[in-house]
């Protein structure tokens, strides 16, 4: 004997769909939820020429989180870089990305990010501003960001190594890590993704051959989610 049921929606009258063929419920895929107070992000910045000389496990973007009330849903980290007009002396270049914790000080130097205006890096209007503060978020200019006070894990959760030749962008492989190159990113939706809390934080570090001189970008994505509603 079989019984016909009818799962109904919130409305009372919208029904669940079942597949003709498989006779399984009909699911589709939705963006994380993000609650009523939370927002979704995006941000790409750009470094100007990186001068030649940089020191090892130099770091050349940081991301620090400071709300107490919200935490950072990290999605996925990129990074790319390319040669410019002086050579490398040929080895290898390493990106390293590692989380932070027992940020009480914000790094130095470089070029800060501003969160503050209106409908920046939201990926909806009606979202609320990041909770970035505006000297939390930086990115190298042309040398390395000054460390601040915080506590680097000791493992990496994420990196990218490649080997450089000794020329510059005449050549015809003007990339130290191609456009889409991910340092992190959460693959399934029910992979535990990175949460960060308060006076947390990412650092990317660069280490490249000496000599040589290039430019990067940083593209981050991330969710913003009130700490009380987040069940992971």
């Amino acid at each position: 004997m079989s019984w016909l049921h009818r799962v109904l929606g919130k409305d009372g009258s919208t029904q669940l769909g079942v597949d003709a063929e498989n006779f399984a419920g009909r699911v589709a895929q939705r963006p994380q939820a993000i609650g009523a107070s939370g927002g979704a992000y995006s941000l790409n910045v750009q470094s100007s020429v990186m001068a030649a000389g940089l020191a090892a496990n130099s770091e050349i973007f940081q991301a620090r989180w400071t709300s107490a009330t919200k935490v950072l849903v990290l999605r996925s980290l990129q990074i790319s870089a390319s040669k410019n007009t002086t050579a490398f002396a040929a080895g290898q270049a390493l990106f390293r990305a590692t989380v932070a914790r027992g940020w009480s000080v914000d790094g130095g130097a470089g070029i800060a990010i501003v969160f503050s205006t209106n409908n920046t890096n939201k990926k909806r209007t009606s979202m609320p501003l990041s909770a970035f503060s505006d000297t939390g978020v930086r990115r190298s200019d042309t040398a390395a960001l000054t460390a601040g006070t915080k506590q680097l894990d000791t493992n990496d959760f994420g990196g990218l190594t490649c080997s450089i030749s000794s020329v510059a962008t005449t050549s015809a492989d003007p990339f130290i890590m191609p456009p889409g190159s991910y340092l992190w990113q959460r693959n399934t939706g029910d992979e535990a993704p990175f949460t960060l809390v308060q006076n947390e934080g990412i650092v990317v570090r660069a280490s490249v051959p000496a000599t040589g001189t290039w430019n990067f970008t940083v593209q981050m994505e991330w969710a913003e989610l009130v700490a009380t509603e987040v069940n992971w």
